[in-house]
């Protein structure tokens, strides 16, 4: 019996080589039809025997291309129109003119095994062309000007293609079928090699000349897909410690780019989820626990047991390694530290000019930035902790449709966020928004992302606090409403987000700095939380921050602070190496400003109190990045078995509808640990444990309270492996359901997604400031 069957397919469907597989599909079983794009999709009609026609739709969506996503598939029998007898075939028709599309456009992604094959063939006619790609790899989302993604419409639209790569784009049985960046030799983009003076050399091989610079301890800048990488030799720690030296990079680690996963294993220990990550086609930077004798120079990643570790992803890369030999190299972003990655060869030669020896360019155009992605893996889950490069555009998924808005996100980390219908898009990631480049940077990827989805935004939702650059270009916007979100329950919301949760849950948003809604520092919060409202369950004592954002800076300030509030001026007299190594004339004008509340804000900033444990540790007294003193207390703790845990206090509020979660007996434990000269990985375990008990018993009394069973994890806290798996395993044990994020970071990365949640929910423009503070404090 013949059947005709109508087909629409949503998702990422086109630009990923998705009809020819379909025309594939169909003529393998010698089917007749037709496929075209649509503003939704594809949409398909098939026709042949039942067996057949079922069979085709089992199959569609088994072996879709590689860059494929499929979100929807609708399959409806329709009359059979057109007789069957086979001489129609299956055909692939234009696009209807006039139709609007709203098409989710692929990520760039690693070159393909085809691709590799090819590159390394002396018979291809593609041998060593470092711009080889298909309709399975290759740049997309970084070439994109303008929608439809069609050549004229990328930054190859100055590259005619040949007459053969034509031929190619035009066959719907080629790999290559209507690939956008299709190109060769004799058509596409070619590379030069600088010098820093500014002379292009005159090297027919500019790739192993970048090659023996890299050998000769120098650095290169590399033009990639999203933008320039500082390039040195990893093995060598002179190249290391003058590319730190030129960066501006006191000891933030470097990620490695090494040739293969053998390599990669010869350095750290890989699990089965870990390898995986690192072979897929984003790759990742996949942070790893290194290997205690390996070749990697010190430098790299001082104090840290691990190391950021990816595989090349562009034929350049590819080749760099072939022609060179190395067995691994510092690829860091091309920048100066806390500025945006260059992506223009004149920018490069400007900015990055006291920082590169040579500069290995091409010249087809990156129109949007896109840093390296990185990853972790926890438990076999892998959680996104930079979402950027093979991950953007693509789209979280909701459980729920929601409005058109525009979420801003927060001043450090930054992304944006646009959603429609049930799709979330978050930017890559744009940094933190302290300098001019950084912030046009950010205005920039809301005009393309608006411009590429087609979306415009019915409000724009943005963070409370007032000196946010993001926030006050919310504020500057005219005609859209504006709602204002708390921080922490942004962060809240944005794990319930990707976790398809509805209803009410207990959050813990734990971080460094977030703007309460009493005026102070939040950080250590525990929220009764759904996407409308919330409540500030319980959360960490108020302590001083002597010098604001000094104090950040300054751990052993967070230390004073902290021990001056529990013990007053005693603490001077305890016999403590942390007290022993005080300037005694900096500690007297700290004293001096908690004592007269002079620039000492109030902070419940559980970032703050590592940050205090960090310094009594003997771990960090002052920082050089972001989360430094976390980060190397929870390296401290090593492979420690130590299973005791430090008390803390928890305490009715007032009203005794919620608790503060004092610290005086933790620092009274760690004071007697250092007396007994208890080593810093036990009193690191110590502190982990002890916050994990504490935090779970609030959950268990929450709980109980409320009746609530689901438990959301969220905050930059959270990149803390040992703090997030101990804390899930009690919760787990007392019964609660754990959710954490995956698909965006628990930090301020993913923050714009909850801004965008909380605001789907609450978006009356007539609400004024004080309403929307006031809502956003109590719901």
């Amino acid at each position: 019996m013949q059947v005709r069957r109508h087909i629409n397919v949503s998702g990422i469907v086109q630009g990923v080589g998705f009809r020819p597989y379909i025309y594939r599909l169909a003529t393998e079983r010698n089917l007749t039809g037709t496929i075209t794009n649509t503003s939704s999709g594809v949409t398909i009609e098939v026709q042949g025997p039942r067996e057949t026609v079922e069979d085709f739709v089992v199959c569609l969506p088994q072996n879709a291309p590689p860059l494929a996503r499929i979100t929807g598939i609708a399959a409806l029998d329709v009359p059979c129109h057109v007789p069957c007898d086979g001489n129609r075939g299956f055909r692939i028709l234009a696009s209807p003119r006039g139709e609007p599309v709203h098409t989710l456009i692929s990520p760039d992604v690693a070159t393909c095994d085809d691709c590799l094959r090819e590159l390394l063939d002396p018979a291809d006619r593609r041998y060593r062309y470092p711009f080889i790609n298909c309709t399975n790899c290759g740049p997309r989302f970084t070439i994109v000007r303008d929608i439809p993604y069609d050549r004229p419409h990328t930054s190859m639209a100055v590259f005619p293609m040949c007459s053969t790569c034509q031929a190619e784009y035009d066959d719907p049985l080629n790999r290559r079928f209507h690939a956008q960046p299709n190109a060769c030799w004799d058509c596409g983009p070619q590379l030069e090699l600088w010098h820093k003076n500014g002379h292009v050399m005159a090297d027919p091989e500019p790739i192993m000349a970048a090659a023996e610079a890299l050998k000769a301890g120098l650095i290169v800048a590399v033009k990639g897909l999203g933008g320039f990488h500082l390039a040195a030799d990893a093995t060598n720690p002179a190249a290391v410690a003058l590319l730190r030296e030129r960066k501006a990079r006191v000891e933030k680690p470097f990620a490695i780019m090494v040739p293969n996963r053998e390599a990669a294993e010869e350095l750290c220990e890989l699990s089965a989820a870990e390898r995986g990550e690192m072979l897929s086609i984003q790759r990742p930077i996949v942070l790893l626990e290194r290997k205690s004798h390996n070749v990697i120079a010190d430098q790299v990643a001082p104090f840290n047991r691990r190391l950021g570790v990816f595989l090349p992803y562009t034929p350049l890369h590819h080749l760099l390694f072939a022609q060179g030999g190395f067995k691994a190299l510092v690829m860091t972003s091309g920048n100066l530290s806390q500025e945006p990655i260059a992506i223009d060869n004149d920018e490069a030669r400007s900015r990055l000019n006291g920082l590169a020896d040579y500069f290995l360019l091409h010249n087809r155009e990156i129109l949007l930035r896109c840093d390296d992605s990185v990853v972790q893996v926890v438990s076999e889950r892998t959680r996104q902790m930079r979402r950027s490069r093979g991950f953007v555009p693509v789209p979280v998924f909701l459980h729920e449709e929601v409005p058109a808005i525009l979420a801003v996100g927060g001043e450090l980390k930054n992304t944006v966020c646009l959603t429609e219908g049930k799709h979330a898009f978050l930017s890559q990631h744009i940094g933190d928004l302290e300098n001019l480049e950084s912030y046009n940077f950010f205005e920039a990827a809301i005009e393309h992302l608006q411009r590429i989805l087609e979306i415009k935004p019915e409000a724009i939702a943005y963070d409370l606090h007032p000196d946010y650059f993001s926030t006050k270009w919310a504020l500057r916007q005219k005609g859209l409403p504006l709602i204002g979100v708390q921080h922490h329950h942004a962060h809240v919301a944005s794990c319930m987000a990707e976790n398809h949760l509805e209803g009410t849950v207990i959050g813990f948003a734990l971080d460094g700095t977030g703007y309460g809604t009493d005026g102070n520092i939040w950080g250590g919060e525990v929220l009764v939380a759904s996407y409308a409202s919330f409540e500030r369950a319980a959360h960490l004592e108020y302590v001083p921050m002597p010098g604001g954002a000094v104090a950040i800076h300054e751990p052993w300030r967070m230390a004073v602070s902290c021990l001056a509030q529990h013990f007053g001026r005693d603490f001077l007299d305890m016999k403590l190496p942390f007290v022993a190594d005080l300037e005694r004339r900096k500690v007297e004008l700290v004293l001096q400003m908690l004592g007269r509340g002079i620039n000492s804000p109030l902070t419940s900033s559980c970032g703050r109190l590592f940050d205090a444990v960090a310094a009594l540790a003997g771990t960090r007294q002052t920082v050089n990045y972001e989360a430094q003193g976390a980060i190397e207390l929870e390296m401290a703790i090593g492979r420690s078995s130590d299973q005791a845990s430090y008390p803390f206090d928890l305490l009715p509020d007032h009203d005794e509808a919620s608790w503060t979660i004092g610290t005086r007996p933790l620092f009274e434990a760690v004071i007697h640990d250092l007396v007994s000269e208890a080593p810093a990985g036990s009193i690191s375990a110590r502190f982990h444990n002890g916050l994990a008990d504490i935090l779970a018993r609030v959950a268990t009394l929450l709980g109980k309270r409320t009746g609530l069973h689901r438990v959301c994890l969220s905050g930059g806290t959270f990149n803390n492996l040992y703090l997030t798996e101990h804390l899930r395993g009690q919760l787990e044990e007392n019964g609660f359901e754990v959710y954490a994020h995956r698909e965006v970071p628990c930090g301020d990365g993913g923050l714009s997604l909850g801004q965008a949640m909380v605001a789907a929910h609450k978006n009356d423009s007539s609400m004024t400031s004080q309403e929307l503070f006031a809502w956003a404090s109590h719901g």
